[in-house]
């Protein structure tokens, strides 16, 4: 694909004249031309950017991350992979069984050994050891260049398949504690984490009014319209710049001032908002979990 360089600032939270004084400064980025003079990028630098982002949280000063091949960012990005191999054999053989098969477009094992992981643990268990390393380790192979789209949808509509299965099979309850809503912005579509969610608050009998991901503000508005909610829980996972993130939720905040806002995702990004009273930021599935409980 072809990318302009709001396009960058866009989906990796860095200005576009930060971009520019990273590609001046330090050699960052190599922009390409149209036949017009129009500079653009492809995936490569996208990917590229996304890593000296991401590098640069670990304590490298950006002009040491900047000057770093694409062959030493690999290498990089390689030990934060093994970082991320299960201490626990037994979830680490799943997590890469569920890989190979995934890579390979194996349907019928990828299923039958996803099956067998929840019948063995639940939904929660293999969640939190088995599913959630999965999708980080996507996401790592995706900054590699080690997977392809294509490859990433397959492994994700299966998994998100047996989540809607698990919520599926949880009963109703007509006289919930609590009421939560639950979705993800307008530019958010990845929604496993937040069907999770939806499993978590069901299981604990909470009603959940589930909209998913790409979500106007203008459709909260009509879901939240007379349906007593208590919680309203979203994600924001994907870099944008601050002030486009706290103007969000400024704006949230101040339209449902009486109801518990809750935000989890892009532990770089929230960590440097200025969150308001009513919103609260959980860091960890286990936060998610107490919070329900005193719910």
């Amino acid at each position: 694909m072809k990318y302009s360089i709001s396009d960058l600032e866009q989906l990796s939270g860095v200005q576009t004249h930060t971009i520019r004084i990273w590609e001046r400064r330090y050699h960052a980025l190599e922009p390409m031309r149209s036949a017009g003079n129009t500079r653009f990028y492809d995936d490569n630098q996208l990917r590229r950017l996304l890593n000296i982002v991401g590098l640069s949280q670990t304590g490298l000063k950006i002009s040491q991350v900047c000057a770093l091949s694409d062959q030493e960012m690999d290498k990089l990005l390689s030990n934060e992979m093994d970082q991320q191999i299960s201490k626990d054999a037994h979830f680490e053989y799943y997590i890469t069984q569920l890989l190979n098969f995934g890579l390979l477009y194996n349907e019928y094992d990828f299923d039958m050994l996803i099956s067998e992981c929840l019948s063995i643990h639940g939904m929660a268990v293999t969640y939190k050891n088995i599913i959630y390393p999965l999708l980080v380790r996507l996401g790592l192979m995706w900054r590699r260049d080690h997977i392809c789209p294509a490859q990433e949808h397959f492994i994700s509509n299966i998994l998100k398949q047996k989540l809607y299965k698990a919520i599926d099979g949880l009963p109703i309850k007509p006289n919930a504690n609590s009421s939560w809503l639950l979705f993800l912005p307008e530019d958010e579509g990845h929604d496993i984490g937040l069907l999770y969610a939806s499993y978590v608050l069901k299981a604990e009998g909470q009603r959940v009014i589930f909209l998913g991901g790409r979500v106007p503000l203008d459709s909260v508005k009509d879901a939240m319209h007379n349906n007593g909610i208590d919680h309203i829980l979203l994600f924001m996972v994907r870099s944008r710049p601050l002030n486009e993130a706290n103007e969000y939720l400024n704006e949230l905040s101040n339209l449902y001032k009486m109801t518990r806002i809750h935000i989890a995702g892009n532990y770089k990004l929230i960590s440097e908002l200025e969150l308001a009273s009513n919103i609260g930021w959980f860091k960890s599935i286990e936060e998610f979990e107490q919070i329900i409980k005193a719910a």
